[in-house]
């Protein structure tokens, strides 16, 4: 993969970690209820979704970054669902809550990239 490419994974994952410190309530919306300590989880996989943005940027840092952000993939997951699943979510059209399930899988795909 090029470095754009790198550099553009970077810096979603960094702004998305900011939006997650600064607005948690759009995430805590989306946390199925069985999660424990919701606010917590969304501050935590904020700060990861920075520390692996800036992981990717170093040779050295860069494979366990892009493993960092699958397995946060991977844990996020189960929220998708929920949002695809419940009812809480009736707003948003449910072809783009179908749709977001496979498209962690292009995530995944493109963190894998640099992996």
């Amino acid at each position: 993969m090029n470095n754009f490419g790198l550099y553009l994974m970077a810096a979603l994952y960094f702004a998305a970690g900011v939006v997650h410190l600064l607005k948690p309530r759009i995430y805590l919306r989306m946390m199925p209820p069985w999660v424990p300590m919701p606010l917590a989880a969304v501050l935590v996989s904020g700060v990861l979704e920075m520390a692996f943005a800036i992981g990717l940027l170093f040779t050295a840092t860069r494979s366990p970054s892009a493993w960092g952000i699958i397995l946060l993939l991977i844990a996020i997951f189960p929220a998708n669902v929920y949002m695809l699943t419940s009812s809480k979510f009736y707003r948003i059209p449910k072809i783009l809550l179908l749709l977001r399930l496979p498209l962690q899988l292009v995530l995944i795909w493109w963190a894998y990239q640099y992996a």
